[in-house]
């Protein structure tokens, strides 16, 4: 078993080293001021053609009904020993069922997971957590409580807490890249693993420094840097950057997909425009930088990377150079009409390649 500290990144002395890490971060430093700039024009041509409309926020005080949804499980909560956080999940299923565990993405919550929460329940003991910083579970107010390995010990000790030693794990986006380090660094916790487009970490951070067009495509990760600023963007004209990620052509759900109803926006709406509500989700990003690349890379166990080809945050090609780091069956599928989104977007089809994936294992496990 590998801790976190030790599949997190170990780099060398010496004067090249120094010279490599000023320009790194002269580089990403550059490029969030670059971004910071862009966003600071939209703001202003925004104020400029209707500054009512722009600073306009609804106070949403009550959650929409489809949050309590009995269909989707039972709310409940677990402190963790070590951090002393208290997180909080929705379950489904029967207690001492085989356990599934979802990792939701930016800037989602477990909600995202809810055609699988009702999918799997048959099964398994189904679990889709908030993240740390994210929903009801607890935001630590200091941006060093969001380094990678306390997200990754936070999953560790909450299958813990749940009475579970192993579990199949699945993560979307940045779930997905959690999930990708959990498997990393606590194989044996992980009996099978489902990521949703997101790449192995290492494709991810090789592929972005050789390829402007994904650099451009990652530059929120940049804008994330600055302090409050990305915040107070997402507020704007009553989160309208929130909705249309969700929503527009370009980085939305398309036409063929399962398209976001007015409740299931206002779930967002509501969970996001909590007061200090996008400050801890935003602070994962903060110490992305620092956190990789990673020291460890091999991922043991039988893994499945599900993609939306028109994925408008993550190029395709590095769904593909994903399987050298597998050490194990991979199995790589690619939506073509998928965006981002995809277990929201494609819920039917996602759900039968996962049920496609686990039953194949079995059938291998007992040949």
């Amino acid at each position: 078993m590998a801790s976190p500290a030790g599949c997190l990144p170990w780099l060398p002395g010496g004067f090249m080293v120094t010279v490599r890490a000023l320009l790194f971060w002269a580089l990403v430093y550059s490029y969030c001021a670059l971004c910071a700039c862009i966003e600071l024009l939209k703001l202003l041509w925004s104020i400029g053609r209707s500054p009512g409309k722009t600073f306009q926020r609804i106070i949403r005080e009550n959650p929409p009904a489809c949050l309590s949804d009995p269909s989707l499980g039972t709310h409940c909560y677990v402190r963790l020993k070590d951090s002393g956080l208290r997180f909080h999940y929705v379950a489904a299923g029967e207690r001492g069922k085989p356990l599934m565990l979802l990792l939701h993405g930016f800037p989602e919550f477990w909600y995202s997971w809810r055609h699988q929460l009702r999918e799997f329940k048959s099964e398994y003991r189904v679990v889709a957590l908030d993240l740390r910083g994210y929903g009801e579970t607890d935001a630590p107010s200091h941006q060093e409580n969001y380094k990678l390995d306390c997200l990754i010990t936070d999953i560790k000790d909450i299958l813990e807490s749940l009475g579970y030693n192993k579990c199949m794990l699945i993560g979307h986006d940045w779930g997905g890249m959690i999930a990708w380090l959990v498997a990393i660094c606590y194989p044996e916790m992980v009996t099978k693993l489902i990521v949703v487009n997101f790449p192995h970490p290492s494709v991810f951070t090789e592929y972005i420094l050789r390829h402007p067009s994904q650099l451009i495509k990652s530059g929120y990760y940049f804008f994330f840097q600055m302090p409050w600023f990305p915040e107070f963007v997402f507020t704007v004209n009553d989160f309208k950057v929130l909705k249309s990620l969700f929503t527009s052509r370009t980085t939305g759900i398309g036409r063929k997909g399962c398209r976001l109803t007015a409740e299931d926006i206002e779930a967002y709406l509501y969970i996001f425009s909590q007061p200090g509500a996008l400050t801890g989700p935003i602070n994962h990003y903060r110490n992305i930088f620092s956190c990789l690349p990673l020291q460890h890379h091999e991922v043991t166990m039988p893994t499945l990377l599900l993609w939306g080809e028109r994925d408008a945050f993550m190029e395709v090609e590095m769904a593909e150079t994903t399987r050298i780091y597998v050490k194990n069956h991979f199995r790589l599928t690619i939506l073509s009409e998928a965006s981002h989104w995809l277990q929201q977007d494609q819920p039917d089809i996602v759900n039968k390649l996962i049920w496609t994936f686990l039953k194949e294992e079995t059938i291998r496990k007992r040949e």
